[in-house]
């Protein structure tokens, strides 16, 4: 009985296994989701649990392998058997010329050039033995490498299983997409911890984690464009091989183009120089390869790089400007940002007057002084920052940037803690901590209380009718009234809101109570597993990491938060104004009985909606089993379109995606409340 036992639970965990890795292949290698969230979650579960009733049937290629394991001590080196040359470069169209005229006196037939997008991320290199993966590495120098096959095995787009029994060695790039890299830094920014420079090195850094559980984290992803043994393939040409690795499964980057001659090239190079800044990913250029593998081999290498390759590299999008000051804010955990306020200046298609300078250690290592001229460019194409000081043309009385010392606001003397590069001011009593926490709580992925705007919640502060988020729940339409530039209509308008945000479901209470490491995603995470506030405070570390996608820093930093009497407090006062402690959204075990049109569908919200808030209609589509973005891609079933809609209906019209009014949305609603 037993033995028949464990065979069945044998039988399920491959079928399973199988399932939910073509699954995640087709949503991540294919751009398609084929299947909802909710039954693929449901699978998932279910292997869970299987694996940890018969752990001897645990295979590597199962997709619970790929979230992590324990910490490695270092890693071990890897000899490349074909090295991983670099590119030779080229900067001008002059030098694609030339490289065009040594290409053709070295071939004997016409050749024609393959373009691919120069991806901004960290070389690496993939082994697969008869179609499984076998092990990952970075380049290194070219010909050592660092063992990385933990790591890579958590990046959701490599493959662990090809579609066809190959025993070959492919190489490409690992990135991390744009949105990734800006939440990474505004989640790092916001603990003190030290920013990436740019989504390359946030790659990098995220890739050479001793604890893969990091890596998996940090939503890299993969694009591979060479072979370096072919083994079954029999490719003849780029094209042909590229479009070979996407039959057996392996991710390449679609927006490549074969190009019959050197002008082909350039208006392939500057098409895509327009285009990058509407892309996910960050690129740096352009990689033409002579396409054929005969003229390949005949034109040759030399010592340090292939004769038959050039990387375009983009001219760097930077602006000089001047340092007029720099100006230090406390955000509402008390960590101190400098910002550099500068001389306006055009930048990458806007106007650029602030940027961002992190801490104090990059002013100090930078050496930024007030009047220094300076060059700027976006980091990540998004975010403004300082690249560079123009030394020569600093004034003689110039002096360093002193470390301030004090709290801007509260004057309460700065601190470093726990190793951190970011000044905190560690008052819980400081104005600026307080007024930016009463902002988060009030903000629209928060409790979202329409019209209660900064100016709004200083006045009430500076008065003294509020001295924390509880006491928005007891002002009174006199407390408004003495306000500057608030009359009965507005006073009226601002109670109602305050009291609707009563009736929130509690995920966007624990959001707003603004504890730390917790934003929205990990907030509703644990609403739905606990339903109520009331039993997360009670819940220990170990329930809480034992939630998946929740780790220990997650854990502890909610386990301290309750512990504080100051939020016990808080919590009764909440209680006792009736604010809902519930959880009220659909939990994934009920989607599967809900039939409508959105499930199991990518939808994106876009230009002015009049019926609905979008928070409310994207909340209304979740409940309803589909998922909202703000990105349009392949992977977007449904652009919903309201007045002024921009450049985000334009990419759904182009990519042919099913395009609604905020009419058919509703209509939508109605069938499936119906």
């Amino acid at each position: 009985m037993a033995e028949n036992q464990n065979q069945q639970a044998a039988a399920r965990i491959r079928a399973l296994t199988k399932q939910l890795n073509q699954y995640s292949h087709e949503y991540y290698v294919k751009d398609r989701q084929t299947v909802e969230d909710h039954v693929y979650d449901k699978l998932y579960q279910e292997l869970v649990d299987l694996e940890q009733k018969f752990p001897e049937w645990v295979s590597l290629d199962s997709p619970t392998q790929r979230v992590g394991d324990h910490a490695l001590e270092g890693f071990k080196k890897v000899i490349h058997e074909q090295p991983m040359l670099s590119l030779s470069n080229a900067f001008s169209k002059r030098d694609l010329l030339e490289f065009d005229q040594r290409v053709q006196k070295l071939s004997s037939k016409a050749v024609s050039y393959m373009c691919e997008l120069k991806i901004d991320g960290l070389a690496i290199s993939l082994k697969y033995q008869n179609g499984h993966y076998n092990g990952g590495a970075t380049r290194g120098d070219g010909t050592v490498g660092e063992d990385i096959t933990r790591n890579l095995r958590t990046v959701k787009s490599v493959p662990i299983n090809l579609q066809q029994p190959l025993t070959i060695e492919v190489r490409g790039e690992c990135y991390m997409p744009k949105a990734s890299f800006v939440a990474l830094n505004q989640l790092r920014e916001e603990n003190g911890e030290e920013v990436f420079a740019n989504p390359r090195n946030a790659a990098a850094g995220s890739l050479r984690q001793l604890d893969s559980k990091v890596t998996s984290s940090r939503n890299l992803s993969t694009f591979l464009y060479t072979v370096a043994d072919f083994g079954a393939l029999t490719a003849a040409t780029q094209a042909e091989a590229l479009d070979q690795l996407d039959a057996a499964g392996l991710r390449t980057n679609h927006e490549r183009r074969v190009c019959r001659s050197i002008e082909e090239v350039w208006t392939y190079i500057e098409e895509y120089q327009e285009k990058r800044q509407t892309l996910p990913y960050e690129i740096d250029g352009i990689v033409v390869k002579v396409n054929e593998f005969s003229s390949q081999a005949e034109i040759g290498y030399t010592v340090k790089a292939p004769k038959w390759a050039i990387a375009y590299k983009f001219p760097a999008e930077e602006a000089k400007t001047v340092i007029q000051d720099i100006e230090w804010t406390i955000g509402r955990t008390g960590v101190v940002t400098p910002t550099a306020i500068m001389t306006p200046v055009r930048l990458a298609g806007s106007t650029v007057s602030r940027a961002s300078l992190h801490n104090y250690d990059l002013i100090q290592e930078k050496d930024i002084r007030l009047l220094d001229a300076v060059m700027i460019h976006k980091a990540g194409d998004i975010i403004p920052e300082v690249t560079s000081v123009l030394i020569e043309e600093r004034s003689i009385d110039s002096a360093p940037y002193p470390m301030p010392t004090h709290c801007p606001v509260c004057q309460s003397r700065l601190v470093h803690l726990d190793e951190e590069v970011a000044l905190r001011c560690i008052n819980p009593m400081c104005k600026a901590q307080i007024k930016e926490g009463l902002n988060h709580f009030v903000s629209r992925n928060a409790m979202n209380i329409e019209g209660l705007g900064q100016k709004v919640l200083e006045q009430l502060y500076e008065k003294g009718l509020i001295k924390d988020v509880a006491g928005l729940y007891f002002l009174t339409e006199t407390d408004f009234l003495s306000l500057d530039k608030i009359k009965e209509k507005s006073a009226h308008n601002l109670l109602q809101a305050i009291a609707a945000s009563k009736n929130n479901s509690v995920e966007r209470l624990i959001f707003g109570l603004g504890i730390r490491h917790v934003g929205s995603k990990a907030a509703k995470i644990l609403a739905e597993y606990f339903g109520s506030l009331r039993s997360l405070k009670k819940a220990a570390v170990e329930e809480i990491t034992a939630i998946d996608s929740l780790g220990g820093i997650i854990a502890d930093s909610v386990v301290q938060y309750f512990k504080k009497p100051e939020v016990q407090e808080l919590l009764q006062e909440l209680e006792k104004a009736d604010v809902n402690f519930e959880y009220l959204g659909v939990k994934k075990s009920e989607i599967a009985a809900i039939e409508s049109a959105f499930k199991g569908k990518t939808v994106v919200l876009t230009g002015k909606l009049t019926e609905y808030t979008r928070e409310s209609a994207s909340e209304k589509i979740e409940s309803l089993g589909g998922k909202t973005t703000g990105t349009v891609s392949k992977k977007t079933d449904i652009v919903v379109a309201g007045k002024e809609a921009g450049s985000k209906l334009t990419k759904a019209q182009k990519l042919g995606i099913a395009i609604w009014n905020e009419q058919q949305m509703m209509k939508a609603f109605k069938e499936s409340d119906s």
